[in-house]
């Protein structure tokens, strides 16, 4: 069941929706993000959407028809890396999603990709253009997808911006996606290897919540 963001919040207060497809995906934020959650006093959601880009559209839709139209929105979660040298853990901060629907851009990349250098030190933070699929995607499809100039590649980022974007009565809505690469041109999920790196990126996404709370709170500034 999708919570709105901001329940309970103070009206005026501009809540974020931190979306995600996978249980396990939804327990790591929630696990690791205790404090930061507790903090934000219901200002921050946890939304786990279901796999697949249809699925994020309907949840994200539904979460947003009666959440405050200054709710900003972060798509997040694991995702398959393009760039030869990535390793699982490693860190991708969507500098725009696109898919067959087209293109989101998304607010202040260069802010969040050094909140979470601060927050997770160590960890190999990327930029870029993050593509979305209908399906998972291996061997050649990588390559293709690598040579439109994606760094990563997910099911969900893109349609939920696009969704988050549409949702909103100006095209100013925060939105952002952050994933976590679990899989890499050398470390395949089906090599040896899968489980310890699916456990390195699993503790990544569990440190998250902090970094993502100080990106939204960039844009609840007063403006000079």
């Amino acid at each position: 069941m999708a919570q709105a963001p901001g329940t309970g919040t103070d009206p005026g207060s501009a809540p974020l929706l931190v979306a995600c497809a996978l249980g396990i995906e939804h327990f790591a934020l929630r696990s690791g993000g205790g404090r930061t959650l507790r903090q934000a006093g219901g200002a921050v959601s946890v939304l786990r959407t279901g796999m697949g880009p249809r699925a994020a559209e309907r949840a994200v839709e539904r979460a947003l028809r009666t959440a405050p139209p200054t709710t900003a929105v972060l798509a997040t979660g694991f995702c398959a890396g393009l760039l030869p040298g990535m390793h699982p853990g490693d860190l991708v901060v969507a500098e725009r999603t696109e898919d067959a629907a087209g293109s989101t851009s998304c607010s202040a990349t260069a802010a969040l990709a050094a909140a979470l250098a601060r927050a997770i030190p160590g960890r190999t933070v990327h930029t870029g253009v993050l593509a979305g699929s209908d399906h998972v995607v291996r061997g050649p499809e990588r390559a293709t997808l690598r040579g439109t100039g994606a760094v990563a590649v997910d099911m969900e980022s893109a349609a939920t911006l696009r969704t988050a974007r549409a949702q909103s009565t100006t095209a100013t809505r925060p939105v952002a996606a952050v994933r976590v690469v679990v899989d890499a041109p050398e470390h395949e999920l089906v090599r040896i290897g899968t489980v310890s790196g699916g456990i390195s990126a699993f503790r990544v996404l569990r440190a998250v919540l902090p970094a993502f709370s100080e990106w939204h709170r960039t844009f609840l500034l007063p403006r000079r």
